[in-house]
């Protein structure tokens, strides 16, 4: 019984070190394939330039409930990058980093950080709002610590393109209806962190905002 207690004990600190060991080779491997396929990544951050342009100019009208989310918009493996991992975000400050995934199905949710479906996607510009969610710790840590973000803070997301660096503004607690309050701002560059609050529970949403840190 102390043996399978211990066990229990320690699987979630077994699971994380084999977890970071595997965001780590496949980041890696992401990194080599941005260089090897750079022409044909401009064209996809051309598509998805025009997309974000699209979203700002219709409203984010798609983006009605929770299911406007779980399904992605565009399939990447026709520009070769497979499982729809867009890129990667790491939070310095709590230590955390993981992949991102296009659509917030909870399939892709137990593999890392998501993509919501309309919203715009990690590229950066003007008159965007990445929306990216984590589960809050179940067996993997994910956003487990989001709430010792601080104001200043610097959050970066690495696409298939290029580094970009975004700076916490402000935090909120919100309903799970309140889309009005991840909708892209005008003339911002954003980036918005969503995941659910309190601990273990799913009634509210805890919201981390952030702003482009341009030189």
């Amino acid at each position: 019984m102390l043996v399978a207690g211990a066990g229990l004990l320690l699987y979630p600190r077994i699971a994380e070190y084999f977890f970071e060991r595997q965001v780590e080779e496949i980041k890696k491997e992401f990194l080599q394939s941005r260089e090897r396929n750079k022409s044909l990544f401009d064209e996809l951050y051309e598509f998805l330039k025009a997309e974000n342009k699209r979203l700002f100019e219709t409203g984010q009208d798609g983006l009605v409930d929770a299911f406007s989310y779980e399904r992605p918009a565009i399939d990447l493996s026709e520009y070769g990058i497979m499982d729809n991992r867009i890129g990667f975000i790491s939070l310095p400050t709590i230590n955390m980093e993981l992949p991102i995934y296009l659509g917030a199905s909870e399939e892709n949710l137990k593999k890392g950080a998501v993509h919501m479906t309309q919203t715009s996607y990690p590229i950066g510009g003007n008159n965007t709002n990445s929306v990216i969610a984590a589960h809050r710790g179940t067996y993997l840590v994910m956003f487990l610590y989001i709430h010792n973000l601080k104001i200043g803070d610097e959050i970066i997301i690495t696409n298939f393109r290029e580094t970009l660096t975004y700076r916490m503004t402000e935090y909120k607690i919100i309903r799970p209806t309140d889309i009005n309050k991840i909708l892209i701002q005008n003339d911002r560059d954003m980036l918005t962190l969503f995941t659910c609050t309190p601990l273990g529970g799913f009634y509210d949403r805890y919201v981390v905002y952030c702003e482009r840190v341009t030189e």
